[in-house]
């Protein structure tokens, strides 16, 4: 989010703004998916192919996870910083790079840099302007924004969905292990229960964060699930007791089955 601030602040904010997780991809392919490659310059490359630096060409590459970045890579990435040219897999051609360079990584890339695992001139060319984002668990006042922005960014056109103040109080409760990518995971899981464009307490996971109970919502073992009857959930939903996470824990069922049971019912 920070980095796709940056770039819209910018005067490159016309331009592309391109991404790449530097560890979810296997080593052998960071150098094409970066730089490009010429047709033939290994098997599978069919065509000419052009790469993040020079499709990102007056915009923001931005490199998530850089820590992530093998060490044989490091030096070409380094030698595209220092000299602003690069070469596409299989060329001769050396060609001009023209993008701001955001980078990210969770990882401690000092003690990598003693470790031997990460080159320390790279460290000094990529930490010109450092940016410390503290853990979210640390910024429970960001997260109101931070939820508003995700569930509005991937709602319909006209279909703003909205939080009870009581989950936004779960959310703000969390310590989020997973951070922005946890956080982000757990809204795309509400927004699917969310059919009135709510989004409840009962749309969370079942955390173990101290927050007080929403009632005494007595719940039964896990093992009566097999005997639970669409009678059963009928009664429970005509009842209107209860919220849907807690009508599950009493029928010994998870939230997704009880919300496939209620589908199937037609009850959703």
């Amino acid at each position: 989010i920070l980095a796709r601030r940056i770039h819209r602040l910018s005067a490159r904010a016309n331009r592309q703004f391109l991404k790449i997780n530097c560890g979810a991809l296997p080593e052998g392919l960071v150098e094409s998916t970066l730089f490009g490659h010429e047709k033939g310059a290994f098997t599978g490359a069919q065509q000419r192919k052009k790469g993040l630096v020079e499709t990102a060409a007056g915009g923001t590459l931005f490199l998530d996870e850089i820590g992530d970045v093998p060490l044989g890579m490091q030096v070409k990435l380094l030698r595209l910083i220092e000299s602003g040219t690069f070469r596409r897999v299989g060329a001769t051609e050396t060609l001009q790079a023209d993008f701001r360079l955001v980078a990210a990584t969770h990882k401690p890339l000092p003690q990598m840099i003693r470790d031997g695992s990460f080159r320390q001139d790279l460290y000094y060319r990529i930490a010109a302007f450092p940016i410390h984002l503290p853990p979210l668990r640390e910024r429970a006042g960001d997260i109101p924004l931070l939820v508003d922005s995700f569930l509005q960014r991937g709602a319909r056109a006209g279909q703003a969905l909205l939080v009870q103040p009581a989950a936004m109080a779960r959310l703000q409760a969390h310590d989020w292990p997973g951070n922005i990518r946890e956080l982000r995971n757990v809204l795309e899981r509400a927004r699917l229960y969310a059919d009135d464009g709510v989004v409840r307490p009962e749309h969370l996971p079942e955390w173990q964060d101290p927050w007080p109970p929403a009632g005494p919502a007595p719940r039964a073992s896990r093992t009566a699930a097999p005997g639970v009857g669409d009678e059963d959930i009928r009664r429970l939903v005509a009842e209107g007791r209860l919220s849907r996470r807690d009508m599950a824990a009493q029928l010994g069922l998870s939230e997704r089955t009880f919300y496939r049971r209620l589908k199937a019912l037609g009850l959703s």
